[in-house]
């Protein structure tokens, strides 16, 4: 999605009209060690995959103790590391709550986990920033789009609304969970691919009250 016109002119795809499956075996075929290697989209630099691992063996001291708030800035326990959390995680959060509660986003800055509810975990509105159109020109506003926010989401239906400096912003049909600064967001049109941008974090950090005083009374840790 990165791709404009002026790279696409030069650019090749030997294998672009086979199928998946006929690659491998054309790559049996040349006697090629990978031909039966699994598929993998994740960091495939790391023989483990354990991100973790590699995060604490390379930035020691990276993941600290610290607070886990709700959105009204009542602790309700304490994480072991913001590096140990995904947004929209549910399980393994280590607080109890009357509803289940979902990781809204990890405040690096005074290194605390915002936790919330279902609804409030549901976003319906996501602004991109870097924004590469492939066509080279941005849509007219309100265009109907579907936007993948991970390279295994479904494709969520949405208007876009092109801003200044390469932004846009982007209703979308449904409430969506995990909505993630910093990761990609790339519109199609069914198999078209219109171009892509980066989530951008739209959320004051001074959103978020400090945590309260005694706010922990009554919460257990599981």
């Amino acid at each position: 999605h990165m791709l404009g016109q002026e790279h696409l002119a030069h650019v090749l795809f030997p294998i672009g009209e086979y199928e998946k499956d006929k690659v491998r075996q054309m790559a049996a075929d040349f006697g090629l060690p990978v031909a039966q290697k699994r598929d993998s989209q994740d960091l495939c630099f790391l023989g483990d995959g354990d991100y973790r691992r590699f995060l604490n063996e390379y930035a020691p001291g990276i993941n600290r103790p610290g607070p886990i708030l709700n959105t009204a800035g009542q602790q309700l326990g304490e994480h072991d590391g913001l590096t140990h959390y995904t947004i929209g995680q549910r399980k393994g959060l280590g607080v109890s709550a009357p509803e289940p509660l979902f990781v809204l986003r990890k405040e690096a800055a005074r290194n605390a986990l915002i936790v919330g509810t279902r609804d409030e975990a549901g976003q319906t509105e996501l602004l991109a920033r870097d924004v590469s159109w492939i066509a080279g020109a941005a849509p007219e506003e309100g265009t109907a789009v579907q936007i993948k926010i991970r390279y295994k989401a479904r494709p969520i239906p949405a208007t876009v609304t092109p801003l200044a400096d390469g932004r846009v912003r982007a209703n979308l049909d449904e409430p969506v969970l995990g909505l993630t600064a910093g990761q990609g967001a790339v519109f199609y049109q069914g198999d078209v691919c219109l171009g892509g941008g980066i989530i951008a974090d739209e959320i004051s950090e001074a959103a978020i009250p400090l945590p309260m005083m005694g706010s922990m009374m009554g919460v257990t840790a599981v």
